[in-house]
């Protein structure tokens, strides 16, 4: 299978499938001397790990990871980071009868007609499981960003017609409840919305917003490899997205010059600063020193109790109702994916980024290099 590498120096590769025995992550690229242990890696998969609230999947995974090598003395030592989460909870049986049924709004089809060969047990490769891995790799990038300045902090802003009040942003307010909210009162709303949904066997979708501080101005291409070009496309990798949004997004094509430009203006100290934002902190591919702001819409989950109409394997038309135990929305567990993703492609770009001028190759082979 093609694909499943991300990046151009810092390069993570998944393997591993929804009931197979693990699933996990090599990342390699990353810098010697990060201080690194498993707890930086396992706070993020507590985020996204199945079971951990009531508009997640009943799956039960403790989602453990195991570092197995590139860390000596509690440190990177440059050396490929290999990261596995074993699986315990796969109930294969409850997709039995879904082995020659194609499910609607999933792989199944397309993974068939590509391959010749699928795995039915919860999508295999296709499954959102697969994202546990890119967790786990994009948390080892997140704590070299940290270590730069550079957070990344991502939320649920909308599920259904419920959107969140996203003028306070406070992580911890985030991380403690069950939607990824920043705001409760749209959490409570968003849980009755989907406890109504869930009682009709449906599911709902979702926005989530991506935020990016503390980044310098200068980092991705201007052509191919824009920023906001290797944002969208880690965004779109994501199995339920459907849709990216970077600053103003949609709204541009409907607004003046006049009005989507950002003005310049320089500080105090000679600093050049932006009088708005509606780039999202991009121009021409290239960061601006402000807040990068990008938006993920969210398909429904489209395992649903509700009966839909299908196509089997030998091409007889039949009805199909999806078993098993899902997520009633997908958002608050992909959140934390989206901000991992982030932190994997600008750190990525970063590195890319060393080699753009002579004075930065300078400043680590010149003569007065220590």
């Amino acid at each position: 299978m093609a694909g499943s590498v991300f990046g151009s120096i810092l390069k993570v590769t998944t393997f591993g499938e929804s009931h197979g025995a693990a699933t996990g992550a090599v990342l390699d690229g990353c810098p010697a001397g990060v201080q690194l242990c498993e707890g930086d890696i396992q706070r993020y998969l507590d985020r996204r790990k199945p079971g951990a609230s009531p508009v997640a999947t009943a799956r039960k995974e403790s989602d453990t990871v195991e570092i197995l090598s590139g860390v000596f003395d509690g440190k990177t030592s440059g050396t490929p980071i290999a990261l596995i989460i074993r699986n315990s909870d796969q109930h294969s049986a409850d997709y039995d009868s879904l082995k020659d049924v194609y499910r609607p709004g999933h792989a199944d089809f397309t993974f068939d007609r590509k391959y010749g060969i699928r795995d039915h047990r919860g999508g295999g490769r296709s499954s959102g499981r697969e994202t546990a891995a890119r967790v786990a790799a994009g948390a080892v990038a997140a704590k070299v960003l940290s270590e730069l300045g550079i957070t990344v902090t991502a939320y649920t802003k909308a599920i259904g017609p419920v959107e969140a009040d996203t003028s306070r942003i406070d992580p911890d307010v985030i991380r403690k409840l069950p939607t990824a909210m920043p705001d409760p009162s749209a959490d409570e709303k968003a849980l009755l919305y989907l406890k109504g949904i869930r009682e009709k066997g449906d599911s709902a979708g979702g926005v989530i917003e991506v935020i990016v501080s503390g980044l310098p101005a200068g980092v991705g291409e201007p052509v191919f490899d824009k920023l906001d070009a290797r944002l969208s496309a880690a965004f779109m990798s994501i199995g339920a997205v459907k849709a990216v949004e970077i600053g103003d997004g949609f709204r541009v094509s409907g607004a003046l010059g006049s009005e989507n430009n950002d003005g310049f203006y320089a500080d105090a100290d000679g600093n050049v600063k932006k009088l708005s934002n509606h780039a999202g902190g991009i121009l021409g591919g290239i960061s601006d020193g402000t807040e990068v702001r990008a938006r993920l819409y969210v398909k429904p989950t489209p395992s649903i109790a509700v009966e839909q109409h299908t196509v089997r394997t030998d091409g007889v038309e039949t009805g199909i109702t999806v078993g098993g135990r899902h997520d009633p929305v997908i958002v608050p567990r992909a959140v934390v994916v989206a901000e991992t993703m982030a932190a994997l492609t600008i750190l990525d770009l970063m590195l890319v980024n060393m080699g753009s001028r002579l004075e930065y190759l300078k400043k680590i082979y010149g003569s007065d290099r220590t």
